[in-house]
């Protein structure tokens, strides 16, 4: 009698399933280091750019500061500040759409859109710079109409005078960088940067001490490097081979349809723009108080400190709207939700490091600002809740990265809004002011709108429709046809 076949098992073994959950685990680590590598990519020379721009500026803070007296430097302060709340971040916060538009059309592969989405943003900042460079001009006399000392305001309208045409330069800046970053062409944004800061030094240097110009040189120095910047950009955008497919020749409807831009700009430099000019309410808000000239000096340090520290999650936020728009537009859900996961377990992790990093330290960083024992102690007793603002700015960094390439910017400014104007700024003045907890009460009140700020981006990022993101970014990556009335080449 032929013995008769063994049965298959109806269940599968528990060495099929462990085999099966061992290659689930495995494919899932190697999607999460093939999206950590990517991310990398591109974050880590953006944290580069961040960190060799904001040099530029700082560098020639320092040389001012060792000119005699205290009048330059507090000038020059001054008008960077203000150069800085009344026009870069407005540029920088419009450029910011591009991060949607670029990058979610290059990921459709709709090429030829991301030259006429660059020529808009160009055309866009430039006017912008108009009345922008007109408010400069008579800043000196603004300055004095609200009350500061005439001698500081003068020297500071002396010296945003000279910063005029480098606010020209970064309307051309701005918009490159975009075009570069969406498609992820992160190198030459690094070489630019790190050339740029290398040849201000010394410019700056001979424009201060040898030139005559005083610490207005240092001024014409940051204009100079701005224009070398954009030339380098523009030079390697018309030239290199990497551009070929997206480089397009200005046509009548990249000047046409600038309100396709501006339906994103709008939105971006408002999220951008609300919370920077929080920071700066801040100090202001510090010369009320008691004993201002410690309590400012105090809290410039802190900002200084948060801004010289943001530019990681800066870089990481560049790199993730990056990765999220290119998904989107390519019409994965899936990778744009992985991309996003990635890039918050790597905020998260470099939070709690720099914010850890900062407590264990908090004596050296006055010290690296201030040889006078108040101000060291007074800026020690601030540094944790200074590392409180790291860990919130390091995720909504990363989660305005979210914000950018998905395209709801319109929400991130309500969200800032909200989170710093009705929350944030009257709890520090309550606290500093009514409470008497003076430059920690300030602080502890934009704590509380960077906190609601987090809270709300992070609700609004997890109930995220990604299909219905994919979808929209595709229709608007599309909506751009070479085709349509108003595409002739004006430089034939």
């Amino acid at each position: 009698m032929a013995e008769a076949p063994a049965r298959q098992p109806l269940l599968p073994r528990k060495d099929q399933e462990a085999a099966d959950d061992g290659e689930k685990k495995d494919a899932a680590a190697a999607g999460w280091r093939s999206e950590t590598g990517k991310l990398a990519y591109l974050a880590l020379p953006m944290v580069a750019v961040s960190l060799s721009q904001y040099a530029v500026q700082v560098s020639s803070n320092m040389m001012v500061g060792h000119l005699p007296g205290v009048l330059p430097l507090s000038s020059a302060a001054i008008a960077t500040s203000l150069a800085s709340v009344s026009g870069f971040s407005l540029l920088i916060g419009m450029a910011s759409a591009l991060e949607t538009l670029c990058g979610q059309a290059y990921g459709a592969k709709q090429y030829h859109t991301l030259g006429l989405h660059a020529y808009r943003a160009t055309v866009t900042l430039l006017a912008v710079c108009v009345p922008l460079s007109l408010l400069w001009a008579f800043m000196g006399k603004v300055l004095v109409l609200l009350g500061q000392d005439p001698l500081i305001a003068h020297g500071a309208g002396r010296y945003i005078v000279w910063l005029i045409p480098g606010l020209f330069a970064n309307a051309v800046i701005q918009p490159a960088t975009k075009f570069l970053q969406s498609q992820s062409l992160i190198m030459p944004l690094l070489a630019s940067s790190v050339a740029t800061l290398a040849l201000h030094v010394p410019l700056c240097w001979a424009m201060v001490f040898r030139s005559g110009m005083g610490y207005t040189g240092a001024a014409l120095a940051v204009s100079v490097s701005s224009w070398i910047n954009a030339a380098m950009l523009v030079a390697y955008i018309a030239l290199s081979s990497s551009c070929q497919d997206t480089r397009t020749p200005p046509t009548v409807k990249a000047f046409t349809g600038v309100g396709v831009f501006l339906r994103l700009a709008l939105p971006s430099a408002l999220m951008i723009c609300l919370e920077w000019w929080s920071f700066e309410i801040l100090i202001l808000m510090s010369g009320l108080l008691p004993n201002p000239e410690l309590q400012t000096s105090v809290l410039s340090i802190c900002l200084t400190s948060v801004s010289s520290l943001y530019s990681i999650p800066s870089g990481l936020g560049a790199g993730g709207s990056t990765r999220v728009a290119n998904e989107l537009g390519a019409g994965n859900p899936l990778g744009a939700r992985s991309a996003v996961r990635v890039m918050m377990s790597i905020a998260v992790t470099e939070a709690v490091l720099v914010s850890g990093t900062l407590v264990l330290s908090r004596r050296l960083l006055g010290r690296a600002y201030s040889s006078e024992e108040q101000v060291v102690s007074a800026v020690a007793a601030m540094v944790p809740l200074v590392s409180i603002t790291v860990v919130t700015d390091g995720l909504q960094g990363a989660l305005s990265g979210v914000a950018r390439g998905c395209g709801w910017q319109h929400l991130g400014a309500y969200v800032n809004l909200g989170s710093f104007y009705l929350l944030g700024i009257p709890i520090a003045l309550i606290l500093g002011f009514v409470l008497n907890m003076g430059a920690k009460g300030l602080w502890m009140g934009i704590i509380c709108g960077s906190i609601s700020q987090t809270t709300l981006l992070s609700a609004i990022t997890f109930f995220i429709d990604w299909q219905k993101m994919a979808d929209q970014a595709r229709e608007r990556s599309l909506s751009e046809k070479e085709s349509e009335p108003g595409s002739r080449i004006l430089l034939e």
